[in-house]
């Protein structure tokens, strides 16, 4: 497992960039770039349980595992979701399983910065380098659309 580090620097407040990140609608927009359709189940609150969905009910179910508003977010994933259903404790599974995904917003004048860092596979270690920083080339556009 490795720890991949990404970064945006957007023209939009902590709160701006917080919530178009988070809000179910805009998180539809941005993360098209890893699965056309994607979409989450479940709370940002600390301790919550979240589901990471493409329209054909594959995924990761997580929890998150640290939450103070408008400054960090800790994703624990906990496994894959495959038809639907949730898988914890397949070999496959715990090859990865638990592994983290941090987003750490910091305010930077009128601007915040977004700093994403990510535990990946070797399998998944190309198509993350080359996603992330197009999905957060669209946050960025988002972001700074909305007013900021």
């Amino acid at each position: 497992m490795k720890t991949l580090h990404f970064s945006a620097l957007i023209d939009a407040g902590p709160k701006v960039v917080w919530d178009t990140m988070l809000g179910p609608d805009t998180y539809q927009v941005w993360s098209s770039e890893f699965v056309e359709g994607s979409y989450f189940e479940g709370s940002w609150a600390q301790g919550q349980r979240i589901r990471f969905l493409a329209p054909d009910g594959r995924g990761i179910t997580s929890v998150v595992a640290e939450s103070r508003p408008y400054e960090f977010v800790s994703l624990k994933h906990l496994g894959s979701i495959e038809n639907g259903v949730e898988d914890t404790e397949s070999a496959s599974v715990r090859s990865w399983a638990p592994s983290f995904e941090n987003y750490t917003f910091v305010g930077a004048g009128a601007s915040t910065e977004v700093k994403v860092d990510i535990d990946v596979t070797a399998e998944f270690e190309e198509y993350t380098q080359k996603t992330w920083p197009k999905a957060l080339a669209r946050l960025k556009a988002i972001c700074e659309r909305s007013g900021g």
